[in-house]
């Protein structure tokens, strides 16, 4: 198991090791093939200097530590194209955005961009572009599937910043979460994805995919690594509770969430579900029926496609061939959503959270599986290029619904305006699963802290 930004540091502070010495390592991490296609641009000139200033000002959060960041945030002086070839030509940022800058300033030095689904608008993370790396194992440090397995899907749409967290190129992956974009590829690489409540972390200088959606933050090795970046991205301090499991009261959907979970899935969830319960956790299976109105909310189109359609049109009347053909699908989508049907969608979403609300009064947490399948391989959904009509039209379908399955359980919490948090819960001999711990609005370190003590439970399973 690789190590984590506490362990890295305290091992630092005790005179074993450097931040040069750790830099040297993430390059190398970086550069080998388990990280390939991963990163866009790397800055490990930049970095390795970057680091050595890190060792002088030990006392902050990241003191020198390489941090990854999407290809959708901006970085001064670069430009910002999300994952597209259509942004090429785009021109460099001014500024960081106020998630990097604020990264950099609690001392994390960037070591590169990190590839991602074009426009963010998918959970399965193939860019046609630019290539898909293959998801990564970061529990057992393998290749989803063991060595010389064939690559797996990474999930997305932040797929090349869960690769550099899992492979040991970042101690941080900067990403975004608009239906599950953190927490899905950080269930399908064996990392920890923590999705916060979306006003607490400012989305300025990030492309937008969902204005309403939206969220800025991070993938990491660890819950106390991923509480770290929080309070960096947030600018906030974590209430830190140290009470055990026994003293919440913890929930399970019955309703959706546990609908066709492949076998692996199935018995990694109840095998979860027993370690927790041995541990002193009291969990009630309960009914919440209103995940089933979600689809008729969204029935006129969601959130993403409309919204998302405001920003490209210009864009799409001048290159829509250059896009990623099932992106550009769902973003031209949008056009059709009528004035009233956005401002209905709007209300309908108030009226359902205030259900969800009070469905879930009394719990602490709500505990489901973060996707119900395990990583597919990528040659069964990544495009044939054209050059079979039927190859590529069964892969679009796998793709598709694949990409829904994916999406199900974690875009959920998005609707919500929730916070999650995606933990490993698979044995050595399985391909990575995730656990979702998830509440309401501003629960984030409540959901925070019960994670800390399922992630010890589940640590040594």
């Amino acid at each position: 198991m690789l190590e984590d930004l506490h362990t890295t540091r305290q091992r630092i502070a005790s005179g074993h090791g450097s931040t040069a010495l750790e830099m040297d390592r993430c390059i190398a991490a970086a550069r080998s093939p388990g990280c390939d296609r991963a990163f866009l641009k790397t800055m490990f000139d930049q970095a390795r200097k970057a680091a050595q200033q890190g060792a002088i000002e030990a006392s902050q959060p990241l003191a020198g530590l390489s941090v990854s960041v999407k290809d959708l945030f901006d970085i001064a002086g670069q430009a910002t194209a999300a994952g597209a070839k259509v942004l090429a030509d785009a021109p460099a940022a001014l500024t960081d955005c106020p998630a990097v800058a604020r990264l950099k300033a609690a001392g994390g030095v960037v070591i590169g961009r990190t590839n991602m689904v074009e426009f963010a608008f998918s959970g399965v993370g193939i860019n046609p572009h630019f290539g898909t790396p293959g998801a990564w194992d970061a529990r057992f440090d393998q290749p989803a599937g063991g060595a010389g397995a064939p690559a797996r899907i990474p999930g997305g749409s932040s797929s090349g910043a869960a690769v550099s967290v899992a492979t040991g190129a970042a101690f941080i992956g900067l990403g975004s979460d608009t239906g599950g974009s953190i927490r899905i590829p950080a269930a399908l690489n064996g990392i920890v994805g923590f999705k916060n409540t979306a006003r607490l972390v400012p989305t300025e200088g990030a492309l937008p995919l969902s204005t309403t959606l939206d969220t800025a933050c991070a993938m990491t090795r660890s819950v106390r690594d991923a509480i770290v970046a929080h309070q960096v991205l947030a600018a906030r301090r974590v209430i830190r509770s140290n009470a055990p499991l026994a003293s919440y009261r913890l929930a399970v959907v019955t309703t959706g969430m546990l609908d066709e979970l492949d076998a692996t899935v199935a018995r990694a969830f109840a095998h979860t579900l027993q370690v927790l319960y041995a541990a002193g956790a009291r969990i009630e299976e309960i009914p919440l029926a209103a995940l089933r109105d979600l689809g008729a909310i969204q029935s006129t189109g969601g959130f993403s496609a409309a919204e998302s359609y405001s920003w490209h049109r210009p864009l799409l009347e001048r290159r829509a061939s250059g896009y990623d053909p099932r992106v550009v699908t769902r973003i031209q989508r949008g056009a059709a959503m009528k004035a009233y049907e956005y401002i209905d969608l709007m209300q309908a979403r108030r009226r359902w959270i205030a259900g969800m609300e009070t469905a879930l009064q009394g719990f602490d947490a709500v505990l489901s599986p973060t996707v119900p399948i395990v990583a597919p391989l990528i040659a069964d959904v990544a495009p044939a290029q054209g050059l079979d009509a039927a190859l590529d039209a069964a892969r679009d379908a796998e793709f598709f619904r694949v990409n829904a399955l994916l999406l199900r359980n974690t875009s959920a919490v998005n609707m919500l305006d929730g916070c999650a948090i995606s933990i490993p819960c698979h044995g050595r001999d399985e391909l990575p699963v995730g656990l979702m711990l998830w509440h309401g609005a501003l629960r984030d370190d409540t959901v925070l802290n019960i994670a800390l003590q399922a992630e010890q439970s589940l640590l040594y399973q």
